[in-house]
């Protein structure tokens, strides 16, 4: 089995341009430059059930699955992808939905849905240092799971 380096992963947004998140968008912006860090932010809800056909153990079921990634680097204002999570930076509620499409590392799978930026941070820290960038976008509900438009190069 191949391993790839995260790099390879894409990470794309996009607005949606007819307001009904019904036909995802055929440009993307690759959030991608200077970007150092991507961390999976998952949250699953759990509940844990015992049942008389069973010897009363408990049995862990997954009730709810939301999952996202938060972004972490350096800011630079002319990159468009930065610049959109930018635009959305005092936005609430609907204007801060966007398309989110994710890119497996190895080129053979994606995963397209709406979803929703968060925890934007727009510059901050020591004044010597490079401007913060920071969001989380997090995927309203399951994702379509599709082979992906475009394939990463070698590993």
């Amino acid at each position: 089995m191949a391993r790839y380096k995260n790099a390879l992963r894409g990470h794309f947004i996009a607005e949606d341009t007819d307001g009904t998140f019904e036909t995802p968008p055929t440009e993307w912006l690759e959030l991608a430059k200077w970007i150092q860090t991507v961390e999976a932010d998952n949250n699953e809800e759990t509940e844990d059930l015992a049942f008389y056909d069973g010897d009363g153990t408990p049995e862990t079921e997954v009730i709810s699955v939301a999952i996202g990634n938060t972004f972490t680097g350096f800011y630079d204002s002319s990159d468009p992808a930065q610049a959109l999570v930018a635009e959305k930076e005092f936005e609430t509620g609907s204007e801060r939905k966007i398309w989110y499409r994710r890119v497996s590392a190895d080129g053979e799978r994606e995963w397209v849905g709406k979803a929703t930026l968060s925890g934007i941070v727009i510059g901050g820290g020591d004044a010597s240092a490079y401007e913060t960038f920071e969001c989380n976008v997090r995927w309203d509900r399951k994702p379509e799971m599709t082979p992906p438009e475009t394939t990463p190069p070698e590993a």
